[in-house]
Parts: structure tokens; C-alpha cells; sequence
């Protein structure tokens, strides 16, 4: 994979870091591709139990590449929007959880990014928006669609009609973040949650991921229903079995992911 995205692996913890810090990060045609190489590698990884995403630098992404996108011709930049959409959508996809650290700014394709993955924490200096109106733009890569179901209609409108990014607190006060922590202790807390994730039944974490994901847009009915499924398969596991003994028995359940 490409330079401009570093994968690690921290235990069962893999760490994402887009790595242009010269352009703050910005996302473009080859950083975009880097980052569907990085889920391949992700995917192709048994041992990794969650995924951290987060920026080098002062930025965790402060937004799509303007160099290279003013000069596109319409169908280029929809076919731009396409692939970010599709490459974007594997995070949601991927099985095992994932976390943005935002770490600076993460405005435009970068609050998008951030969107995609399942919760996002931020450092206390953060910025957070979708500027892209005031470039006679409109967000690309799921800003009027990811970010219409994490806050609601009413916030989304306000982030992207203003346009004027907003600090971490203020995220967060609109459930936009989930948490916030100085700068110096963002990305270790961003693993250390990954580390927990990973110490819980695989199966089960991954099912509930799965119906959450499927069931936020659908109707309550059947998101009642796909939980009471996904409860019932859970019982045919071997980490169901090893989590409710070990509790019984008053020790760590040692799961197999089976």
C-alpha cells in the first residue's frame, strides 16, 4: 500500500494513520486508494480485532484535495464521489469495530471519514466541519447522508448550510463525538477502547455490529426481529458457552471466536 497511509497493529488493535502531514492530510485520488489497500489488509488480518483511524501531524484530514478536484469535469468528480463513497463504506462494512481519533482538523472528506467509522473520540483542539459550501461546493463523501443519521436532521443542516467548523465540546454536545480528551491522551484512549473491544466474545461483537448497522434505518419491527435472530445465533457459539461459564465461575473468559 501506498506511504501516504501507515497500518500498525498494536495486540489485536490495527492503527490507520493517514500520513500526508505536508498537505494536512488531505484525501486524494492516491491517499483514497491507500486507504482500500489498508482495508484489504485489515480484512486479510484474522488477528485484528478493531480498528483505530487517526492522522499524522496537526490534522487528522482537513478535507478532499481542492488542487486536484477544481479542475474535474462533472463526471469526474462524481466518479471521484463514487469511489470515496465505496472505499468509505468498507469501514462501515468491515465486521470488527472501528474508531476515529481525530486529532486536528477533520473538515469536508475528513468529518466524512470520521463518519464512517463507528464512534469517533477527538482531541480537545479538534475542528470539525463540512466547509464546502463556501467553496460552491457540496459534501462528496457522505456529508449529507452519514452525517443527517449521527445528529439529526437539524445539526446536519447547521454543519453544512453555515459551514463553519465546530470545536470538539461542541461535537460532542451534539453526539457528533462520543468523547474528548487532551490532545496527548487521544490516541491511547482511542486503543485502549479498541483493546476492550477486543477482549469480548468476536462473534458476538461482530453480530452486534452487523444488526445495528442493518437495523438503524429500518423499520422497528424488523430490527426487533434481526436482534432476536443474531440472540439466538449467539447461543450456538463456543464464546457463549465459555463467556457465561467463566462468569458463573467467577473468572476472564478465554474466548476462541468460534
Amino acid at each position: 500500500m501506498a506511504d501516504v497511509v501507515r497500518l500498525e497493529k498494536q495486540g489485536a488493535v490495527a492503527i490507520v494513520t493517514i500520513d500526508r502531514p505536508e498537505a494536512l492530510n488531505a484525501l486524494n485520488s492516491e491517499v483514497i486508494g491507500a486507504v482500500g489497500a489498508t482495508i484489504d489488509a485489515i480484512e486479510a488480518d484474522a488477528e485484528i480485532q478493531a480498528v483505530v483511524v487517526t492522522g499524522e501531524g496537526r490534522a487528522f484530514v482537513a478535507g478532499a484535495d481542492i488542487a486536484e478536484m477544481k479542475d474535474m469535469t462533472p463526471l469526474e468528480a462524481e466518479a471521484f464521489s463514487a469511489r470515496a463513497h465505496k472505499i468509505f463504506g468498507r469501514f462501515e462494512e468491515l465486521p470488527i469495530p472501528t474508531i476515529a481519533a481525530v486529532n486536528g482538523f477533520a473538515l469536508g472528506g475528513g468529518c466524512e471519514l470520521a463518519l464512517s467509522c463507528d464512534f469517533i473520540y477527538a482531541s480537545a483542539t479538534a475542528k470539525i466541519g463540512q466547509p464546502e459550501t463556501g467553496l460552491g461546493l457540496i459534501p462528496g463523501f457522505g456529508g449529507t447522508s452519514r452525517l443527517v443519521r449521527r445528529v439529526g436532521i437539524a445539526w446536519a443542516k447547521e454543519l453544512v448550510l453555515v459551514a463553519d467548523p465546530i470545536s470538539a465540546t461542541e461535537a460532542q454536545q451534539i453526539r457528533l463525538v462520543n468523547r474528548v480528551f487532551e490532545p496527548e491522551e487521544l490516541l491511547s484512549a482511542a486503543i485502549a477502547a479498541g483493546e476492550r473491544i477486543a477482549s469480548r466474545g468476536p462473534v458476538a461483537t461482530r453480530l452486534s455490529k452487523e444488526i445495528m448497522q442493518q437495523g438503524q434505518d429500518a423499520d422497528v419491527r424488523l430490527a426487533h426481529a434481526l436482534e432476536q435472530r443474531a440472540f439466538g445465533l449467539s447461543f450456538a457459539t463456543d464464546d457463549r458457552v465459555e463467556g457465561t461459564s467463566a462468569f458463573v465461575e467467577k473468572r476472564d473468559p478465554n474466548f476462541s471466536g468460534k
